[in-house]
């Protein structure tokens, strides 16, 4: 494997890693948005790697999608709400917190073991350049 290849497949890593954090980002802050429907409530997304395999380049991460939760729209009866349909109900956003944190922790782990993976090859390519003096 050509050395600069790693530099792509853990960049690539890094990225997708990225675009994870920030999608769990957004869920964390819409995780107490409320809808006066079920259609207009916020639902939870989540980000689809797939692997991207290709002989002359290395290979790495993509993320060809994000996707909406099917995980029900909690609807609560609150007739003095602002937000409240005709029948008083409300419909709340199908973020779980603590999944959610736990996806935080997830991505930004494999974030730095990629960064470090990144960092690891950087200095053997350094110490191989140096062996010639």
């Amino acid at each position: 494997m050509i050395m600069a290849s790693i530099f792509d497949i853990a960049g690539s890593a890094m990225n997708a890693q990225m675009l994870r954090l920030n999608t769990t980002a957004s869920n964390m802050a819409n995780a107490d948005t409320v809808s006066s429907t079920e259609k207009g409530a916020y639902r939870a997304r989540q980000t689809v790697f797939s692997t991207v395999m290709d002989n002359a380049a290395g290979g790495g991460v993509a993320v060809p999608r994000i996707v909406e939760s099917e995980a029900p729209v909690p609807k609560r009866y609150e007739p003095g709400n602002p937000m409240a349909d005709a029948d008083g109900y409300i419909y709340a956003s199908n973020v779980n917190a603590v999944e959610e944190m736990a996806n935080m922790i997830s991505a930004s782990r494999s974030y730095q073991a990629n960064a470090e993976v990144f960092s690891t090859t950087k200095s053997l390519m350094l110490r191989t350049l140096q062996l010639g003096q």
